[in-house]
């Protein structure tokens, strides 16, 4: 049986993925009274994909000046957001980079430039504000990041879009596929059914290839090469209190490292995007054991605060484009939103505009855009 969405001067879009990315593009979606359907193939709050953990770092650490602006733009709507919701969803510990200093010295230009606050730090000074961490290089500290409570924020995305009345969610429900018919699409479910609709949003990060890249692909679009992988960061328990750990970020000769404090859990440090290539269908979720005895030997000596012995590791999805950039665009009755490398999360409400933008007739930021091939657009789309 096929529902089809919306009646006369109605329209509902189809949300697919309840990650972070869909739960936020629901949400705007649904405050600019739009009706929407989320679905998700697995439960609500799963951990099979990229936004799941209690934990995600907020900075404005950028050298790219582009960036650093759509920082302030999330930061503002994520204070927004926390007002809504009368919850925090950033606690300001700060952050501090350090490591090669051609990277660091172009955070703080970039930083300087956008008026956003900041201090520069020797390693002896910044090593005895936070013992915790072992510095080299340049230092550089900003106060206006720190840590996204980021189970809280998705929970808070899908509440506040149920509440309007305009949302449904449907967990443990998988699209099989999704049929283009020009102006609308037809999206099949695993229990069977269809729904037929003039807007499908594929908010699904590493999934995003295998389901709507054909669809592009017809339509004279094409995804970037995507690098789908299972990373393996893990928290080590802390030897300090809380309020000793900000966010930190070390730019080191090889790998570039992550940390931030996840209180309950300990000090989560990760290699940024070193993971093996994976089929999100089919995880093993067990680490690399020399990828985690490197990551303990780093944390051995950069990071003094933590037991290294004693980590608990995590599996999660990096969906890496060649450049880091994000992809979020449309074709058609078709949206898609991919390629957020490892550092999507602290943009959220921001990437749910831009795409409830895209899905509502706006046109794409550039940047994001996806390129074009030789095949032609359907005369319709």
């Amino acid at each position: 049986m096929t529902t089809r969405l919306g009646g006369a001067g109605t329209r509902t879009h189809v949300v697919i993925g309840g990650g972070v990315v869909g739960a936020a593009t629901a949400y705007s979606l649904a405050t600019r009274g739009e009706r929407v359907v989320l679905l998700e193939q697995h439960g609500r709050g799963h951990e099979r994909g990229s936004s799941h953990g209690a934990t995600r770092i907020f900075r404005q650490g950028y050298a790219d000046p582009e960036y650093v602006t759509l920082t302030s733009r999330a930061l503002e709507l994520w204070e927004g957001l926390e007002r809504a919701a009368n919850e925090q969803l950033i606690v300001r510990t700060g952050a501090v980079d350090h490591g090669r200093p051609e990277v660091v010295d172009a955070i703080a230009a970039a930083l300087a430039d956008a008026g956003i606050p900041h201090d520069t730090l020797t390693p002896e000074q910044a090593a005895a504000r936070w013992p915790g961490i072992a510095f080299e290089g340049h230092v550089l500290a900003h106060a206006t990041a720190g840590r996204i409570r980021s189970a809280e924020a998705i929970e808070v995305f899908l509440t506040l879009a149920e509440r309007t009345g305009l949302v449904e969610l449907r967990f443990d429900t998988r699209v099989t596929g999704i049929e283009d018919h020009g102006g609308d699409v037809t999206v099949a479910l695993s229990d069977g059914s269809t729904v037929r609709t003039s807007s499908v949003i594929a908010a699904v990060g590493s999934w995003a290839p295998t389901l709507v890249g054909d669809l592009l692909a017809e339509r004279g679009a094409r995804l970037p090469a995507l690098r789908i992988t299972q990373e393996q960061p893990a928290h080590f328990p802390s030897r300090l209190p809380d309020e000793a750990w900000p966010s930190f970020v070390h730019w080191a000769d090889g790998d570039d490292v992550y940390g931030l404090l996840t209180p309950g859990e300990g000090v989560k440090v990760g290699f940024h995007g070193t993971g093996p290539v994976v089929d999100p269908d089919h995880r093993d979720f067990t680490p690399v054991p020399a990828e985690a005895e490197r990551l303990q030997a780093y944390v051995a000596r950069y990071v003094p605060g933590v037991d290294a012995t004693r980590p608990t590791f995590i599996s999660c999805l990096y969906d890496t484009s060649p450049d880091e950039d994000f992809v979020i665009d449309r074709r058609g009755p078709i949206t898609v939103a991919t390629g957020f490398s490892g550092h999507g999360f602290k943009f959220a409400p921001l990437l749910g505009d831009m795409i409830a933008d895209l899905a509502t007739g706006g046109a794409p930021h550039p940047r994001f855009s996806l390129s074009e091939q030789s095949a032609p657009a359907p005369e319709d789309s």
